[in-house]
């Protein structure tokens, strides 16, 4: 992660950039079966959390949570070269489904903006391989670009972010998140969070164009997001920012 990023202009895209979408041409992303106790995604989330010593050990290794199972809940595994390197579960949160985590904590800010029709995708359990952490440090843009896929996907208001205080400046200065809820507790979790938002439909072409690797084509969000018969489960699927980027600049060429 670069420290001078924040002060390049929302639109100028960067060296980092580039250094990402070389590295992105080697991520495929594969969404899970909820119900597979059994896939690696469960086990990589007990190891992060272990060392983290946010839980006690259990023989069995794994660790889920009921919100898994949730309609509204999205789980995938991220792929380096067929590695499994990390993982994020995305909450889609409308007026007729009402669960994800942040809901959960601030539900007297998000229940009004329900009410009034909006929605919202709820991006948590982000968890990542240690080793791969330290081997890819832009890992966190690589796997949190899920959450912008969906946002675009589903055409929500805002993607939500339940973070650590001391996290809130990264979502500011990378996805023009502002401040949504105050600081809370959650759960058995040992430090307080606080609500951040990006509203999409005025940050998303701010982001994509200052970050060309948060972009996608529609069948890649298709295949990931898509309803039944569209997913197949543990399918990977290859990331297509380069192929979005270059059919986005043939098509300021041909309008010229």
């Amino acid at each position: 992660m670069s420290s001078n990023e924040g002060s390049q202009p929302a639109t100028a895209p960067s060296r980092f950039a580039g250094t990402l979408l070389d590295v992105l041409d080697k991520v495929e992303y594969a969404r899970i079966q909820p119900e597979d106790v059994t896939d690696p995604v469960y086990r990589l989330r007990y190891e992060a959390y272990r060392r983290e010593n946010f839980l006690p050990y259990n023989s069995e290794e794994i660790y889920t949570d009921p919100l898994d199972l949730s309609p509204n809940a999205y789980t995938f595994g991220v792929f380096i070269d067929g590695r499994l390197m990390s993982s994020i579960r995305i909450h889609h949160i409308t007026p007729d489904c009402r669960i994800s985590p942040s809901l959960g904590v601030y539900e007297d800010v998000l229940g009004p903006m329900l009410d009034k029709g909006m929605s919202f995708t709820d991006p948590t359990r982000f968890t990542a391989d240690h080793e791969a952490s330290l081997a890819y440090p832009a890992l966190p843009y690589l796997t949190l670009r899920l959450g912008l896929m969906a946002s675009e996907h589903f055409g929500v208001d805002y993607c939500l972010q339940s973070v650590r205080p001391e996290h809130a400046a990264f979502y500011k200065r990378i996805f023009l998140s502002q401040p949504m809820g105050p600081q809370r507790t959650y759960g058995q979790l040992s430090f307080p969070i606080v609500l951040v938002g990006s509203h999409v439909p005025e940050t998303l072409p701010r982001i994509v164009r200052r970050f060309p690797f948060f972009l996608s084509t529609r069948e890649e969000r298709d295949a990931l997001f898509g309803g039944a018969g569209r997913v197949r489960f543990g399918q990977k699927v290859a990331a297509t920012a380069r192929l979005e980027q270059k059919l986005r600049e043939e098509q300021a060429l041909a309008a010229e």
